[in-house]
């Protein structure tokens, strides 16, 4: 598999979504927590999104709650939790794992694609982000303490 494309994900109301939707966008990819210390990046986030949304660029969240019990709202819960606290523009998806054997599927490719630090394909805490070309090829990982303007130059680059 070369390319995000094939995979399919949940909303936040259980319906199936194809990523091939988003084909042509860079995207970012990120696995997120509502009660995390990297929590208050979902402003960062929203804002690289109104940026460049109109760029054919979109974030993308995925709640996990693999981390510490950080996110152990419902999927509603979420969605009320960004939508009050962040005003989030970009799609928060359903909760995921993103390690181990329940991993969702999107997330094994991401991290086997772009392992970590010393090839580690587990993903270490919450926003770990993932940056997709307009190929729906994984181009950079960033660790969850990477600000999220602080990727902008990489997106900037992917996005001409």
């Amino acid at each position: 598999m070369s390319n995000i494309y094939s995979f399919e994900c949940k909303n936040h109301l259980g319906e199936n979504v194809s990523l091939s939707d988003y084909q042509g966008q860079v995207l970012l990819i990120v696995n997120t927590a509502s009660k995390c210390g990297f929590t208050p990046q979902y402003e960062g986030l929203n804002e690289l999104h109104e940026k460049y949304h109109g760029q054919n660029f979109s974030v993308l969240g995925f709640p996990c709650n693999q981390f510490g019990g950080q996110e152990p709202g419902s999927n509603e819960e979420i969605q009320n939790f960004c939508s009050l606290n962040f005003q989030t523009s970009f799609p928060v998806f359903g909760k995921i794992d993103v390690n181990g054997e329940e991993a969702d599927p999107l997330y094994t490719y991401l991290t086997e694609v772009q392992p970590g630090i010393l090839g580690t394909t587990k993903i270490k805490w919450n926003f770990t982000k993932f940056l997709i070309n307009k190929n729906g090829e994984v181009i950079k990982r960033f660790a969850s303490s990477t600000k999220p303007k602080d990727i902008s130059s990489s997106i900037e680059a992917l996005l001409i």
